[in-house]
C-alpha cells in the first residue's frame, strides 16, 4: 500500500495525516473550550435575578426635571410648585412627599405616577427645609430639594433697658436674614465709637449684642442696632436708662448686732433674776 494512503498502519513510514486529526480533538484546546461554553446554558435563576434587578433599578424619579437632589432658590412671598414624575416604569407607581421628616397628605388623584405640591407663599420659615419625593414600593428611590428662601433682615421690637450705675449691661438684637446681614451700632443716631475697655460686640448669624461694662450716667440714651443685607435693612432701638446706685445695707453686720443685743438682754435678765424675783415677792407680801 502506498505511504500516502489514509489506511496506512501506524508503523508505516508516514503519520502526517493522523496527527492533525488527533490535535483537533485534544482536551483543553481553544476549539474545545469554545464549543463547551456555547453548549452549556447559564442557570435560569441567574437570568431571573438580572432581569428583576434591571426592572427595580430602571425606575427613576425627577422633581422639576431634576433627577438628583438639588437646591431651589426663591424670594420670600413667592409661591413654589414642586412636581414629581415617575420615569422608566410600565406600571402605575404611587408616590410619597415628605417635608423634613413629616409626611405630606396627598389627595388620591395626586399620588400616582405624577404628584404636585405647592408652597404658597414661601416664607422665612421655609428657608433650609427639605422636601423629598419617594417611590412608595421602594423608598430608596427618591429626589430631594432644599429650599433657599431669601428675605431681608427681620428684627425684634424696640426695648427699654434699665441698669443700675456701675453695673454691666448687654443689649441683644435678634435679626434673621438670608443672605446673612451685618450689624452697625448707633447712639442717639450717631455712629457709636467703641471704647475697647468698655464696649464689646458679639455677632452670630442671627444674634447681635453690645455689652457695656460698668455703665455710667453718661451712657443714658437711645442705642440702635441696624442690620443690613443685600435685600434691605432692619433697625431696633434700645432706650437705656441708668439709675442711681442703690445703697446696700450690710446685712451681716445688722444681723450680728441684733444677735449681740438679744444675748445682752438675756444675760442681763439672768444676772438680775434673783433681784427681780425678790421684788415680785415683796410686792406680793405688800398686797396681802
Amino acid at each position: 500500500m502506498a505511504a500516502g494512503s489514509p489506511s496506512a498502519s501506524p508503523s508505516s513510514g508516514s503519520s502526517a495525516v493522523a496527527l492533525p486529526l488527533f490535535n483537533r480533538h485534544r482536551p483543553g484546546s481553544p476549539e474545545m473550550a469554545q464549543k463547551s461554553s456555547l453548549a452549556v446554558p447559564p442557570p435560569v435563576p441567574v437570568l431571573v435575578v438580572c432581569f428583576l434587578a434591571c426592572v427595580a433599578t430602571g425606575v427613576e424619579l425627577s422633581v422639576n426635571n431634576h433627577a438628583a437632589d438639588f437646591t431651589l432658590s426663591t424670594s420670600s412671598g413667592t409661591p413654589i410648585s414642586l412636581s414629581c414624575l415617575v420615569q422608566n416604569s410600565s406600571q402605575a407607581e404611587e408616590l410619597l412627599w415628605y417635608r423634613g421628616d413629616g409626611k405630606v397628605d396627598l389627595k388620591d388623584g395626586n399620588k400616582v405616577n405624577i404628584s404636585n405640591i405647592c408652597i404658597s407663599p414661601a416664607t422665612a420659615t421655609d428657608n433650609g427645609v427639605t422636601f423629598t419625593c419617594k417611590l412608595m414600593r421602594d423608598q430608596s428611590v427618591k429626589v430631594s430639594v432644599i429650599l433657599d428662601v431669601q428675605f431681608p433682615p427681620n428684627v425684634t421690637e424696640d426695648e427699654t433697658v434699665k441698669a443700675e450705675e456701675e453695673k454691666d449691661v448687654t443689649l441683644t438684637c435678634n435679626a434673621k436674614s438670608n443672605p446673612q446681614g451685618q450689624a452697625a451700632w448707633y447712639k442717639n443716631n450717631a455712629i457709636l465709637t467703641l471704647q475697647q475697655d468698655r464696649y464689646q460686640v458679639y455677632q452670630t448669624s442671627e444674634v447681635f449684642q453690645l455689652s457695656i461694662t460698668k455703665v455710667q450716667k453718661s451712657d443714658n440714651g437711645t442705642y440702635t442696632c441696624e442690620v443690613k443685607s443685600s435685600l434691605g435693612s432692619g433697625r431696633k432701638d434700645f432706650h437705656l436708662i441708668v439709675e442711681d446706685k442703690k445703697t446696700v445695707f450690710p446685712m451681716e453686720a445688722v444681723i450680728a448686732a441684733v444677735v449681740v443685743v438679744t444675748l445682752t438682754v438675756l444675760f442681763g435678765i439672768v444676772a438680775r433674776r434673783d433681784k427681780i424675783c425678790k421684788c415680785f415677792k415683796r410686792s406680793s407680801e405688800t398686797a396681802l
